[in-house]
């Protein structure tokens, strides 16, 4: 009996701190974040783990001069493209990579690698799995960083830089994508067939200086359909200003403001009037 009751309290004991373990949350010393970013037609994910600096030194200490290194903590560091894309001038489909890195002091490679499975465990590393490796320079940065940090910059319609910033170093590549042809592709299959699209066409040939006056008839057609939208009498009148009609811009920017008035608007009636200023220059 006394034998029975003494296998049951240190079941119990083990019992309890295996329960107490679970109920224990602490917080990761490098915590996991995944950044989405809208980009082009689709988006960029990012999903990495983010170390601390915790005093240490960090690239030719903590993380080796040239090593591969998992390009953050824990698992590997790992983007997702939604469409197609190129990486330095180089061809990536759309679909999710592991980001290896090799830092040296004047410059780094970086590796994308198709097998997701590796993690961390760099010693399996194998070429072969690579889709690409380019080499990038390094930049000093004045203020420390403490905690690994990876950022999406600079973004414009059709291009972005990545950013790995870590202590007192930065080091950053190019992503850019081919979004003209489809959309060129899309204003044929929808606009040239009547689908009626038009402002959206309309905003494109005048942000991309093709044809401004096709825009402005795509425009006219979007007027016809909405009336009384003063940020679509906008962009005629900018499509107008852009074609060198300066008396043309300034009397349908005067219709932008009378519209926004109505509307309570003020930022469009100060956006006609910009136009009109203009048109006086």
């Amino acid at each position: 009996m006394k034998a029975i009751k003494t296998t049951f309290l240190a079941f119990a004991v083990c019992a309890s701190q295996a329960g107490f373990a679970q109920a224990l949350k602490v917080p990761a010393p490098s915590p996991a974040q995944t950044i989405k970013q809208a980009f082009a037609l689709s988006e960029i994910s990012i999903d990495y783990s983010r170390p601390s600096a915790k005093g240490r030194t960090i690239y030719g200490d903590l993380v080796p001069f040239g090593k591969i290194w998992r390009t953050g903590a824990n698992n590997s560091t790992k983007i997702t493209f939604g469409e197609d894309v190129k990486v330095e001038g180089l061809d990536v489909k759309a679909g999710t990579y592991a980001i290896y890195s090799i830092p040296n002091k004047d410059s780094w490679e970086i590796m994308f690698y198709k097998d997701l499975n590796l993690g961390g465990d760099v010693a399996e590393y194998k070429k072969e799995n690579e889709l690409l490796r380019f080499t990038v320079k390094p930049s000093a940065l004045n203020d420390k960083v403490e905690t690994f940090m990876i950022n999406v910059s600079d973004i414009t319609s059709n291009s972005a830089n990545i950013d790995l910033v870590w202590e007192k170093t930065k080091v950053s590549f190019k992503v850019t994508a081919d979004i003209d042809s489809k959309i060129m592709k899309a204003i044929e299959t929808n606009v040239i067939k009547d689908n009626k699209p038009y402002y959206q066409a309309a905003r494109y040939y005048y942000d991309t200086d093709k044809d401004l006056i096709q825009a402005g008839l795509w425009a006219d057609k979007a007027i016809e359909a909405n009336p009384k939208a003063y940020w679509i009498v906008l962009l005629k009148a900018k499509i107008q200003l852009k074609a060198g009609d300066k008396k043309g811009a300034a009397l349908t920017a005067q219709q932008v403001i009378t519209l926004a008035k109505e509307d309570k608007n003020d930022d469009y009636v100060k956006m006609g009037q910009e136009v009109i200023d203009a048109a006086k220059k």
